[in-house]
């Protein structure tokens, strides 16, 4: 049986103002030479612990309590010895607090302060007065669970059950706290700070034996979007099968993981925050190895959940960070794998990435962008501009689409490629998103008051954005905060987004088309959309991908692909908007399959909203009388 572990001291501090009493609590705490302990009970019997008239009292027991007891003689001492033990980051387990302690203030005031201090002191009230009402105590000093009362004289065994006792319930108090900080209260699995202290362990132990180590960071793809689908329960209840999945893979994966005959790790796993896992691989025969289990770590689950009417698949994106020998070091691992997950999701759901120096120095470089992008709102760096779209019936703007646009005064102009999907990920594009909805319907609105032919604006929606349950009433919000007719606005969202959790499409496009509000689907054509399913869907308009448009002078596949979606807009009363249109062969090519609408360079590219004001101007002063003549006095 090995030996018990040994208990730090209880550390305890004594408080009152006779040194008779603070001289008897010292006998009692503080352990004395085994010659002087009959001596010491006789004095503190006559001093402190009997009445007068009482009987001989039995001696106490002679096992010394090991504490670090702190003695002081008023209420302010005692409020500066808490305030300097947690400052040294030592803390008393309890405090013997007299209630009187004249000329100064009473054990009342003390207790207040010193729970302002140390909010899990527990505290006991000395007094030998019948007046001390524990309920006002109570109420001055909460939680009233944490004061106990104590009459004198006392006997020296309750000091040392007191003692005893109230040192072992705070004791017990920080050892759930380590708990609850070292394992995740959802999954079980540990926490990142005790993932940390094992990978830096495991490194330390590794860094002589040349074996390879891994670390993989996962992320659950798409797993906001899970929970506003189904909510947060149903969440919950998938991150906990995760979990599980995750260990019985790893377990299964031991013969090809690990050389060393050594089986997967409590804390090999653990869970980072939401969505994210991580997971440690060592004594590796190979990088590959870790490639392999992270491949099989990508598809994480497909079971039913929540009530869901079909399963629900999960995959993850993986990065991985393999080192050994001497380079090792526990932080870099978890950085370098963090780094590249990122770049695995970029790729796409269910990929896997090993981490490069290439990766570290875009990541260096993302890390500037992601802060300059966290205040760029506030400092007012963001702009839109607006693209035409104009009806090839008549050859007068239908629309124009709301494009934002970010310069910095030390980056310059970013690319909405670089900055958008950073916002996305960050969430930012939250906020960000609700500025370019009530900035364009308060931009669109004051063109109409105007009596510009500005036609509907063109709204981009993010899939952040759209799987936010208060989406559609921030768009009715933004509506009536701009008093702008609500089927003046279109928003757009993009063909996969549309087909990744149908059901929750419906219900927010039918909200929308309650609202008065129309939407179009962009980036039609390159996706993998159900063309069954496209008309159950509430939607006004199909935005041709500008890769479709660009080849469909070659006459050949994008030519016909572009063919059947007009023909299919038709059949199911849709209009069609062309994007990207830059030549006149292309505009004809169009012409002929009669495509309701297009936008690009040449016809206009976005413009400011001062220069696209002043071609609304242009197009409400021109006398032309054909479209064709319209089109080529854009084109110019």
């Amino acid at each position: 049986m090995s030996p018990a572990v040994p208990q730090p001291p209880i550390r305890i501090l004594v408080v009152d103002d006779d040194p008779a009493v603070l001289d008897a609590y010292r006998r009692v705490l503080i352990p004395v030479p085994q010659t002087t302990v009959r001596a010491a009970i006789d004095d503190l019997r006559t001093r402190l612990f009997l009445a007068a008239g009482a009987s001989a009292l039995p001696p106490p027991s002679r096992e010394t309590l090991a504490c670090d007891a702190v003695f002081c003689k008023s209420a302010e001492a005692a409020v500066a010895e808490v305030r300097a033990a947690c400052a040294a980051e030592q803390p008393f387990a309890m405090v013997f607090l007299d209630m009187r302690m004249p000329p100064g203030p009473d054990g009342a005031w003390a207790a207040e302060r010193i729970r302002e201090i140390d909010a899990e002191l527990e505290i006991v009230i000395c007094t030998a007065f019948s007046d001390v009402d524990p309920a006002e105590i109570g109420r001055r000093v909460p939680p009233a669970d944490q004061l106990f009362y104590l009459q004198k004289p006392f006997h020296p065994h309750e000091i040392r059950q007191l003692a005893t006792a109230l040192s072992e319930k705070r004791l017990r108090a920080r050892s759930k706290r380590r708990e609850f900080e070292d394992f995740d209260s959802l999954t079980g699995l540990p926490s990142r700070s005790r993932f940390l202290r094992h990978l830096q362990q495991t490194v330390q132990e590794t860094a002589s034996d040349g074996n390879l180590l891994a670390v993989l960071y996962l992320d659950v793809d798409s797993f906001r979007r899970v929970n506003d689908a189904l909510g947060h329960a149903a969440g919950d209840d998938l991150l906990r099968q995760v979990a599980r999945h995750i260990r019985e893979i790893l377990r299964r994966d031991d013969a090809l993981a690990q050389t060393g005959g050594l089986p997967l790790r409590d804390d090999d796993v653990a869970r980072l925050d939401g969505d994210q896992f991580i997971v440690l691989l060592h004594h590796l025969r190979q990088e590959f190895d870790a490639g392999a289990v992270a491949q099989r770590l990508t598809h994480l689950l497909a079971t039913p959940a929540g009530g869901a009417a079909r399963p629900v698949t999960l995959t993850a994106s993986v990065g991985i960070a393999v080192s050994s020998g001497e380079a090792m070091d526990a932080d870099a691992l978890l950085r370098q794998s963090s780094i590249a997950m990122y770049s695995a999701k970029r790729r796409g759901r269910g990929e896997i990435a090993f981490f490069n120096d290439t990766m570290s120095a875009g990541a260096q470089s993302r890390f500037g962008l992601e802060g300059r992008l966290e205040g760029a709102l506030e400092r007012g760096e963001f702009a839109l501009h607006y693209q035409p779209q104009f009806d090839l019936a008549t050859g007068r703007v239908a629309g124009l689409e709301a494009l934002l646009r970010w310069s910095a005064p030390d980056l310059g102009p970013v690319s909405p490629e670089e900055f958008i999907p950073l916002a996305e990920e960050t969430g930012l594009i939250l906020p960000i998103g609700e500025w370019v909805l009530r900035q364009a319907c308060a931009q669109v609105k004051a063109w109409h008051d105007l009596d510009l032919p500005a036609g509907r604006v063109a709204v981009n929606v993010s899939p952040v954005q759209f799987t936010n349950r208060a989406f559609c009433t921030t768009v009715a919000a933004v509506l009536r905060e701009a008093a702008l007719p609500p089927h003046l606005l279109e928003l757009e969202i993009t063909e996969s987004l549309m087909m990744k959790d149908v059901e929750w499409t419906k219900r927010v496009l039918n909200e929308l088309r309650a609202l008065g509000v129309s939407v179009a689907i962009d980036d039609f054509g390159i996706g993998y959309s159900n063309l069954r399913r496209l008309s159950e869907f509430p939607v006004s308009r199909l935005k041709i991908d500008r890769s479709l448009v660009q080849d469909i002078e070659a006459l050949g596949r994008s030519a016909t692909i572009v063919t059947a979606i007009m023909s299919m807009a038709r059949a199911l009363g849709l209009d069609v908007v062309a994007e990207g249109v830059e030549n006149f062969d292309q505009l004809l090519q169009l012409q002929e399959r009669h495509c309701t609408e297009v936008q690009g360079f040449l016809l206009s590219k976005p413009l400011p909203a001062t220069e696209a004001e002043l071609l609304l101007q242009r197009l409400a002063a021109s006398t032309a009388t054909s479209r064709t003549m319209r089109l080529r006095t854009l084109a110019g």
